[in-house]
């Protein structure tokens, strides 16, 4: 199987883009593990920080790995990661992938922190895909009631930024402010994406952008954003909702049902359809 570095390099030389999608449980993972092999497209399965606090990575790892020897184009990310000791530990544990958040640092203190985890990376002797983000785009994913405070044109990630930053970190992949939002408002619209700012920046970059919290975002400024330059979206908001919707339907419509395997199958049903559907509209079909 090619490696992920190799997967993504692929998409972008052809302007798609590889789902990203956050789990917290087995049942989960197993959703996106159908939806990749029912489109034989590659997923990212994504754990946060607070998901791996539930759901260790290494456990994670097993079954990535045990899809994976099955034909299944599956890579772990371990995503947001706000300090060099759980990056370390999160490598150690044997993702593919890392996203090392230090988006609400000083620009120099950032750096820095992403510094150290790609010298770790690289002295880790495997291909560990180290992703940076600059720019702020809120933390939860979640449902809100407003834009997270500091989230606006005004904050969006400039080019000059971006390229400061990875030439002094070294970087694989590069997630700017777009536009793009942590969480979906409850009420109202998410704000649109600006796919030019994501065109300027990558034709300033060499390497391949990430855009997250595409949560709620409408399909076409989804598209548009791999159109100029996105090689990977990570969805975690709407994913969840899904998940939850399903299986409140699922216990309200049997409720005398105690087999967790049956209550949870239309859940994960309903997962895998949706995961589906995103990895083929961000593959372009």
């Amino acid at each position: 199987m090619r490696s992920l570095r190799e997967a993504v390099a692929d998409y972008k030389q052809a302007h798609k883009a590889i789902g990203h999608f956050n789990i917290s449980d087995s049942n989960q993972l197993h959703a996106i593990a159908l939806a990749s092999k029912e489109t034989n497209l590659p997923a990212i399965i994504g754990l946060s920080e607070g998901e791996r606090d539930y759901f260790p990575l290494s456990h994670a790892r097993a079954l990535v790995t045990i899809y994976q020897s099955k034909g299944l184009q599956l890579y772990l990310n371990a995503d947001h990661t706000y300090s060099l000791e759980k990056a370390q530990k999160a490598i150690d544990d044997g993702v593919d992938s890392i996203v090392v958040d230090g988006a609400k640092l000083k620009m120099d203190e950032n750096i820095l922190m992403v510094k150290q985890v790609v010298s770790y990376a690289r002295s880790s002797h495997r291909d560990v895909v180290v992703e940076g983000e600059l720019g702020y785009i809120g933390t939860s994913s979640k449902q809100l009631d407003a834009l997270p405070e500091g989230v606006s044109i005004e904050n969006l990630t400039t080019v000059a930024d971006a390229k400061e930053f990875v030439g002094s970190t070294g970087v694989d992949c590069f997630a700017p402010a777009v536009g793009n939002i942590h969480g979906m408002l409850k009420n109202a619209a998410e704000p649109r994406l600006h796919p030019e700012r994501v065109k300027e920046i990558s034709e300033a970059l060499t390497i391949p952008l990430v855009l997250h919290g595409a949560s709620g975002n409408t399909e076409e400024d989804i598209k548009a954003c791999i159109a100029a330059g996105v090689a990977i979206v990570h969805i975690n908001t709407e994913l969840r909702v899904i998940y939850r919707d399903g299986l409140f339907d699922s216990i309200r419509s049997n409720p005398g049902e105690v087999a967790p395997y049956r209550f949870l199958e239309p859940a994960v049903k309903r997962m895998k359809e949706y995961v589906a559907g995103k990895l083929k509209v961000f593959a372009g079909q």
